[in-house]
């Protein structure tokens, strides 16, 4: 049997069979691993009032610390993330959650602006290193009838722990104050960080091609768990060539589609992190009370979670393409209106609620999208490297709503300006062509 052959036998196994528990213990991993980055990211969203209350920030200032975190995930998609395809998923996993436990314990005890920015950094590129890397893993884990909605389900994590970290902050934030929300995400941090050190294994098609100490005999074991037979010899690793996988994303094959998921992911994030950052702030800045303001932020990622289910579901109908394509639209349209419209209390829990159905649900089939377009030798640093690129307009996004808040510029106007970049997010999707993506 031929290294080629192989592989082939591993995907056919993977995409024609029922997925065994196992394999779906793995997405479990990876949907709870997003639900730790929900928690690790939006805490800092939701105590951004107290931190500016204690502090005296500024918004520009508040905003430098929604960036921070930001540029960190920057930093791991770049750097960490790629590294899944040289030395394992697991390895980076353990990396990038070592990271972030530390990042976040250390800031519930922190007295100083600028450590609060280092420690953001560093708990950042932990998460950066994790999200493309779950994406990849889910994707390689999953057959083929359920790739798309596993992949999209694993996103819709991220949400979930959001929803929890509103309800323990608005609880917990107002009696013993913001330091012990970060004291307890980092808890979940390290407990998740041994969870993936004792449970998380490698995939067929990496331990296959890259061959590490006792390939063969952890390849049958995988291949046990997953209710199949093992193989009986491991043909000699394959010669890398020359070519990086950096610059494998530049061939024809690739080159198109790379473009145009930066372009989409760049400005999909631009508004994305701006939402997520400011919307709890901007209700309690609107005169709700810091457990009400916490709610707003809640039912955004209530509705992000069920419009990243539905998109998962409505995807194996229509398409990533075109679904994307259509919750963009949607997302537009509504903040449009949210923009300019007089908003009641009620009408701001449904607008945010709208908002996170279709900007965060519609977003997250993008990462599905990604993982279809790059194929498993190159698939974390492809969709690492477009997350990479990304993070640099949720750095933007966040700061700039800032400063143009601070010179003056209403909130709705703000709305309306930052519902552009949705469109071009959706525009740049519906217009892929790669041969992994039907329509």
């Amino acid at each position: 049997m031929t290294y080629e052959h192989l592989q082939t036998h591993f995907k056919n196994l993977i995409d024609n069979s029922p997925m065994s528990k196992f394999q779906m213990i793995i997405v479990a991993i990876c949907f709870i691993l997003n639900m730790n980055d929900g928690i690790d990211v939006l805490v800092v969203s939701f105590s951004g009032s107290e931190i500016t209350k204690e502090w005296g920030l500024s918004k520009t200032e508040l905003g430098y610390v929604f960036s921070a975190g930001l540029a960190g995930m920057t930093l791991g998609a770049f750097f960490l993330a790629p590294l899944g395809d040289k030395i394992g998923r697991r390895k980076v996993f353990i990396m990038a959650l070592s990271f972030i436990s530390v990042g976040m314990l250390l800031v519930a005890v922190c007295t100083d602006y600028y450590q609060l920015l280092i420690l953001r950094l560093i708990t950042g590129m932990g998460v950066g290193g994790v999200l493309p890397t779950m994406a990849a893993t889910a994707s390689e884990f999953s057959n083929d009838k359920n790739r798309d909605f596993n992949v999209g389900l694993v996103q819709a994590g991220w949400p979930i722990g959001a929803i929890l970290t509103g309800f323990f902050c608005a609880y917990t934030i107002p009696t013993f104050g913001w330091r012990y929300a970060f004291l307890l995400a980092g808890v979940v941090s390290f407990i998740m960080l041994i969870g993936v050190f004792i449970y998380m294994t490698d995939s067929l098609e990496f331990l296959g091609k890259q061959q590490p100490p006792n390939a063969k005999q952890r390849i049958n074991n995988l291949l046990n768990k997953m209710g199949h037979e093992g193989i009986e010899v491991l043909p000699p690793k394959p010669i890398i060539g020359t070519r990086t996988p950096i610059s494998t994303l530049f061939t024809p094959a690739y080159a198109n589609s790379t473009f145009k998921l930066w372009t989409a992911i760049f400005f999909g994030f631009l508004t994305l992190y701006t939402l997520m950052s400011w919307i709890p702030n901007i209700a309690k800045e609107a005169g709700l009370p810091f457990e009400m303001a916490t709610y707003v932020g809640i039912a955004l990622n209530i509705g992000a979670a069920i419009g990243t289910t539905v998109l998962g579901m409505v995807a194996g109908k229509w398409g990533l393409k075109k679904t994307v394509f259509s919750f963009m639209l949607c997302s537009f349209v509504i903040m449009i209106i949210y923009g300019n419209i007089s908003l009641t209390t009620s009408l701001i829990f449904i607008m945010i609620f709208l908002i996170g159905i279709f900007v965060q649900g519609g977003f997250n089939g993008i990462y599905p999208t990604m993982a279809r377009v790059y194929d498993t030798e190159i698939r974390t640093t492809g969709v690492g490297f477009s997350v990479g690129v990304g993070r640099f307009g949720a750095i933007l996004g966040p700061t700039l709503f800032g400063m143009l808040s601070d010179a003056g510029i209403s909130t709705a106007t703000l709305f309306s300006l930052f519902s552009v970049p949705l469109l071009i997010t959706g525009f740049c999707i519906y217009h892929l062509k790669s041969k992994n993506l039907s329509k």
